[in-house]
């Protein structure tokens, strides 16, 4: 039987109710999010970024990019949505990213409108392309999709350059170029989200990220907003670092991480995790046999 197009299976999702989509980092945490019954999951440009050493102000490239989608799609076997920045580019750029993102494995892609370098969504000083110029990348994406099922998602960062109502405003023109979903990135609170929707309606992401903007939601109250998709973008990876600068400090203490014992997986929950037996023959991916 031919496998659905990943994006086919976001859409049912989103038709079903808000999807969750916790963000991974790595391929290894894309099986936990898989394996803790998440039914999509998230890949964050800033987190691509961080974990090779990096800023989140578009240094990844399009083959980094497309090597992580590609890794955790494989190893996840979930819908993956995947932070597209600024499409890497103009026009032409932004039109090849939506082939090599959907040739990778993705369901789903973002694309920003802020001027390159692009800044984390949730600082200020950002500035923003023209809304024409935007509209321009989105209907071009929407335009070389290899499936009509790939989700085509248009982020405004316009809520903290202009105002609400420019940011409702692209929202509308971005919807009208083909995007299938708008991310109105650093709304405030409940009430944003709700002005947001009503001005512009149709399906919307929602960013519930860390130390930024939005105040916490959990995902039924983005669900009641309107909201047909949630990503925790960046929490794993932050309660990761945590837990490795805590051991670090420990081994830094005692000379060694036998005080960190309990709060580490063990071989066998790893091996459990990547299916793997050893002396048995392993499966690439996560398919049963």
């Amino acid at each position: 039987m031919t496998k659905p197009h990943a994006g086919s299976t976001l859409r049912a999702l989103m038709d079903k109710g808000i999807v969750i989509a916790p963000g991974a980092f790595n391929a290894l945490v894309a099986r936990s999010v898989a394996r803790a019954g998440f039914h999509a999951t998230y890949i964050s440009g800033g987190a691509t970024a961080n974990v090779a050493g990096y800023p989140d102000i578009g240094l990844i490239t399009l083959t980094e990019m497309c090597r992580t989608i590609r890794e955790i799609v494989d190893a996840s076997g979930l819908p993956v949505i995947a932070d597209a920045d600024t499409g890497f580019g103009e026009v032409e750029c932004a039109r090849r990213t939506v082939i090599e993102y959907e040739r990778a494995g993705a369901a789903a892609l973002h694309i920003e409108d802020q001027v390159f370098p692009k800044r984390c969504g949730h600082l200020d000083g950002k500035e923003l392309i023209s809304a024409n110029a935007m509209a321009d990348k989105v209907k071009a994406m929407a335009d070389a999709r290899i499936s009509r099922d790939f989700v085509i998602i248009a982020r405004t960062d316009a809520r903290h350059v202009t105002s609400m109502e420019d940011a409702i405003a692209r929202a509308n023109l971005y919807r009208e170029a083909g995007a299938d979903v708008i991310f109105p990135e650093g709304l405030h609170n409940a009430s944003e989200f709700r002005a947001f929707a009503k001005g512009s309606p149709g399906r919307m992401l929602a960013n519930m990220t860390e130390f930024g903007k939005t105040e916490h939601l959990s995902a039924s109250d983005f669900a009641s907003l309107g909201c047909s998709i949630v990503i925790f973008p960046l929490s794993l990876m932050r309660v990761a670092m945590h837990a490795v600068e805590g051991a670090l400090g420990s081994l830094r203490e005692h000379g060694s991480f036998e005080p960190m014992l309990p709060n580490m997986q063990t071989r066998k929950d790893l091996y459990a995790l990547l299916k793997y037996e050893p002396g048995a023959e392993w499966h690439f991916g996560t398919r049963e046999d």
